[in-house]
């Protein structure tokens, strides 16, 4: 059920790791979280499907595992993948979610932050459709902000710890790239 995510982030709350106003499209790219492990960073990434290009539904596809390789030749080479984020949030703002934040989602990869291994254990990833090097756009980051804000209400150790996939596999990874306004977003999360 596809619910406004855009108007009604104000009101968002999170029930069993759920984000009520998102579009909830349950993934099964994920494994649970160890009830003794504090959800502790929050990582932004980007993706586009195909590379580069907005809209549609491929995303939820690709996080679903039901990506059609027959539509662009980049899919034949990332299909078997199984990957997932937390959410999605889409150029327009709207918001979609596939696994509950009380689980793990298959977001970070091989990762490391502050001295931890295995990011996934501890983490919520959070996907903006875009690219390194395009900008974001103004819904975006205003939604990242509010959600940002609900997460770390939800799960307070988050605070102070909000990071980019370059941050924690630098050497694999350069997303949300240099398109990504840190200080801007900063700001943003600040007004909330």
């Amino acid at each position: 059920m596809l619910k406004n995510s855009r108007t009604n982030s104000a009101d968002w709350v999170i029930e069993n790791g759920w984000l009520t106003g998102a579009d909830i499209q349950p993934s099964s790219h994920f494994e649970p979280r160890d009830k003794n492990e504090s959800i502790s960073l929050l990582v932004v990434h980007n993706i586009s499907l195909p590379p580069g290009q907005f809209g549609g539904n491929y995303i939820t596809d690709f996080f679903l595992g039901r990506l059609d390789p027959t539509l662009d030749p980049y899919f034949e080479t990332i299909y078997k993948i199984r990957v997932s984020a937390h959410c999605l949030i889409k150029r327009n703002g709207e918001v979609v979610q596939y696994v509950s934040f009380n689980d793990k989602a298959w977001h970070a990869g091989v990762s490391r932050y502050q001295n931890r291994d295995k990011c996934n254990d501890f983490s919520i990833g959070i996907e903006l459709e875009g690219t390194d090097d395009i900008p974001y756009t103004k819904e975006q980051y205003q939604q990242l902000s509010q959600l940002s804000c609900t997460l770390i209400a939800a799960y307070p150790a988050l605070k102070g710890h909000i990071v980019g996939h370059c941050d924690i596999a630098p050497d694999r990874k350069t997303d949300p790239g240099t398109a990504f306004d840190w200080q801007h977003f900063r700001a943003t999360l600040e007004s909330n």
